[in-house]
């Protein structure tokens, strides 16, 4: 069914249009205000139940109840942020060439096409799915086999998040219904059955690190050290959730310790650029990197256009922010919404790169792994190189236009909210 364009909600960042589809929370930029005659925009219709946010309200909602911790720059800031300008606005000040500028408004306003998902669930697996019972309610962490009072700053850290996400969700989340395919929402989620845990894997935020410990857990490796790159990522040892049949998915669900790390998004999305286009990949160069080139550089030299290689990050941010990218989009800089969906999936623990070492030995202490066990702090790869750090992404961000850096922030906007980062500075 067809809607027309939705005017921009008062106080929402940069003009921004949220919309629940599908019960999954999408952001669009809103371009109503520059088009010279209406158009129209496929999206899937809005539900009855609680609004998506804006900013305004996610903040006065977090801060009425004293258990959230908002951080420090959004306290200070927030009055500017909340009466921010619009992204149409935003392209009027800058000082890109006119090519630049074209490109820049084009990307904005094809957001505003087509943004559902196709979800090929049949309607008996929906209706069975349906009829389960998802609780919003934070099932306790057993901490039985926690005995070291070290651990009690981590603890509070950690109930702190749980419970800020679970805030965040029961107010805007939606998941009163579940219409989305069950196997596709499962699909990132890695099962370890002899100690019952579920791990959502989060690219560049400690995943293979995390895939080795879910195979010494296993008993696949006696050491996470012995574990090659190539043997975490293709030797295909470690089971998924969604290889398992409907009962067994739900059973582990409502059964299993379910566990997703996560990173700041800036952070995270230089990581993976600088990861995949900085290094020879056989890969991400011919297959992203050459459609990358070839639609983003003008005049591009046959070699890059042949090879891919060379990619800048200024390229690669505006085919991030292309809604009419030409190629699809890849799990290393996907939304951790749209990875682990964690609103409809309850996370019984919350880690954050910034304190992986320490969040992930938490973790195995509570999920009674061997004492000796303990997380590797090791680079998986490109060891000599310095790790994405907020210094290196400020030094890749300071060659970006103020809108570049605006969108971006838009782009990740949910993943901040729920795992309360710190606004960047754009």
């Amino acid at each position: 069914m067809v809607y027309p364009c939705q005017s921009p909600i008062p106080g929402s960042p940069h003009g921004l249009i949220y919309l629940a589809c599908e019960n999954l929370l999408v952001v669009v930029v809103a371009a109503c205000q520059v088009r010279t005659k209406p158009q129209s925009v496929l999206l899937a219709k809005p539900p009855t139940q609680s609004p998506v946010p804006d900013r305004q309200s996610v903040l006065r909602g977090l801060k009425q109840n004293s258990k959230f911790l908002l951080p420090e720059d959004l306290k200070e800031k927030e009055g500017n942020l909340l009466e921010s300008e619009r992204p149409t606005r935003i392209l009027t000040k800058t000082t890109h060439s006119q090519v630049e500028s074209q490109a820049l408004g084009k990307i904005a306003a094809a957001s505003t096409n087509k943004m559902t998902e196709k979800h090929q669930g049949t309607k008996t697996l929906l209706e069975k799915f349906n009829e389960m019972n998802w609780l919003l309610d934070i099932r306790p962490l057993n901490k039985s086999l926690v005995q070291d009072h070290k651990w009690e700053k981590t603890d509070a850290m950690q109930e702190k998040r749980r419970s800020f996400l679970q805030e965040f969700c029961k107010k805007y989340g939606g998941a009163g219904r579940y219409h989305s395919h069950l196997f596709h929402t499962v699909a990132r989620i890695y099962v370890e059955d002899k100690h019952k845990i579920l791990y959502c894997e989060v690219p560049k935020a400690g995943c293979s690190n995390w895939k080795r410990i879910l195979m010494v857990l296993s008993g696949l490796a006696s050491s996470a050290y012995n574990i090659s790159h190539d043997a975490v990522h293709y030797g295909k040892y470690l089971k998924k959730l969604d290889s398992f049949d409907l009962k067994g998915i739900y059973t582990r669900l409502n059964t299993y310790t379910k566990a997703v790390f996560v990173r700041d998004p800036m952070e995270r999305l230089v990581s993976a650029f600088r990861d995949k286009f900085e290094h020879p990949n056989s890969y991400y160069h011919p297959v992203f990197g050459k459609a990358i080139i070839k639609k983003y550089r003008p005049n591009a030299c046959e070699e890059a256009l042949n090879n891919g290689s060379g990619v800048k990050f200024k390229e690669f941010v505006h085919y991030l922010l292309d809604s009419h990218r030409p190629v699809g989009m890849d799990i290393h800089w996907e939304k951790v919404s749209k990875l682990c969906y964690p609103c409809l999936i309850n996370y019984d623990f919350v880690g954050k790169f910034e304190t992986l070492e320490e969040d992930a030995n938490y973790f195995l202490q509570l999920i009674g792994a061997p004492k000796d066990l303990k997380f590797p702090n090791f680079k998986d790869r490109h060891s000599s190189d310095e790790r994405t750090n907020a210094q290196v992404v400020r030094q890749y961000l300071k060659d970006l236009s103020r809108t570049e850096r605006q969108l971006i922030y838009d782009f990740y906007y949910l993943d901040y909210l729920m795992f309360n980062y710190t606004t960047p500075f754009l």
